[in-house]
């Protein structure tokens, strides 16, 4: 009876809750602070390559600061959105993301670009199909773990189904090919099933089989090899195959502890491919040194941290969708900066996954910020929540 008066409760509390107080500020804050970054670094970053492609020398920083104004307004709505929306419509969310994704490799519907087949044009603008996959595979595994939590923990057709998704979306991001979201997919899908309590050698089983069959796949592409191989010696071709990565250590290397001043970097011009999307942090490196570098660091660890905070306050109120979607999303952000971040520090072999909020990739930031407009959510109907149980436990 008591948790059925909570839970009446609660759709009354979280109408006429002040949205402004129960809104965690400081994740809003360690986001904004990244977004803010970024903006300043595509511009560090692209105006040399706008030039020289004969455009506005702000091209790329006035793209970004749409992309940026556009993910605000979509967290903006989203955290307004009760999370039972998602709930409910994740399965349909799940196949047209499917559709989208089968879509991207159709001869004139999907546009290729260096080689991979990850867009749909429409008109002037392109959407990335694998960034909008990866945050639709989220909430589709945080609705079944919700619905078939105890199928999950003890039966394997319970646990296998979510992996047979998860296989599905890898394979159709391998053919794209996009082998870095494929493998950020799986970690966030097996992270989110551990999370959820399913037991420890059942998915040490399966993550080892995982990891040996991302493997075989990456063996399977010639360039792929080549890269693992670079990876492991980068200065043993430093002019062709080690190129980025060579590069990328010597941005660092001139930075020192201060770095050589904002704007002042050598590295992008035109020695660093890709600077302003897959190497940004390696221009943070020089123009603002170890300082700048740690700072940066810093500021994921702490946002990662607050998201995986709201989760667990989710959790302890019950809120199982909210909580499980919230892991699922700091594992997908976390993942993606510490894949990136270990590329140019040649911890990684080389893949093309942008830094959350700090790359030129309008896609990416727009999904990220309805990502942190979804956690926000959850902390918001969470908080609520538990101070709506705490004036019922009150009254007499």
């Amino acid at each position: 009876m008591e948790a059925q008066a909570q839970q009446a409760v609660t759709q009354t509390e979280l109408r006429a809750a002040s949205p402004v107080m129960h809104y965690d500020l400081w994740l809003i804050g360690a986001a904004a602070t990244l977004l803010a970054i970024g903006l300043v670094m595509v511009v560090s970053t692209s105006v040399s390559i706008a030039e020289r492609r004969e455009l506005d020398p702000l091209y790329y920083f006035w793209r970004q600061l749409i992309g940026a104004g556009l993910g605000v307004v979509v967290a903006a709505v989203i955290a307004r959105t009760p999370l039972s929306v998602f709930d409910r419509s994740s399965t349909t969310l799940l196949f047209l993301t499917i559709i989208l994704l089968v879509a991207v490799l159709v001869p004139g519907l999907g546009r290729e670009v260096n080689g991979s087949m990850r867009w749909i044009g429409l008109g002037p603008v392109s959407v990335q199909a694998s960034e909008v996959a990866k945050l639709a595979v989220v909430i589709y595994l945080a609705a079944y773990l919700v619905r078939h939590n105890q199928h999950v923990r003890r039966s394997f057709l319970g646990f296998i189904k979510p992996i047979g998704v998860l296989t599905i979306i890898g394979a159709l991001f391998v053919v794209e090919p996009d082998f870095g979201a494929a493998v950020v997919l799986f970690a966030t899908g097996l992270g989110m099933l551990f999370l959820a309590g399913v037991p420890i050698l059942r998915f040490t089983f399966w993550g080892c089989a995982a990891l040996a069959a991302l493997g075989c796949l990456s063996m399977l592409a010639p360039y792929r090899v080549q890269r693992l191989m670079t990876f492991m010696d980068p200065w043993s071709d430093p002019f062709n195959s080690g190129f980025q990565l060579t590069q990328a250590l010597i941005a660092f290397g001139r930075g020192e502890w201060l770095g050589v001043g904002l704007g002042n970097s050598v590295q992008k011009l035109f020695y660093l491919p890709e600077v302003h999307t897959d190497f940004v942090f390696a221009v943070i490196g020089e123009e603002v040194g170890l300082i700048g570098t740690a700072s940066t660091i810093a500021l994921f660890m702490f946002l990662v941290w607050r998201i995986f905070y709201i989760g667990g306050a989710a959790e302890r109120a019950n809120l199982m969708f909210a909580a499980y979607l919230t892991y699922g999303i700091g594992h997908l952000v976390g993942l993606q900066a510490f894949v990136n971040i270990g590329v140019n520090m040649g911890l990684l072999p080389t893949k093309g996954l942008p830094l959350p909020f700090l790359s030129y990739a309008s896609n990416n930031l727009v999904v990220t910020c309805a990502a942190i407009g979804l956690v926000l959510r959850a902390g918001y109907e969470a908080r609520t929540l538990r101070g709506a149980a705490q004036r019922i436990g009150a009254r007499p």
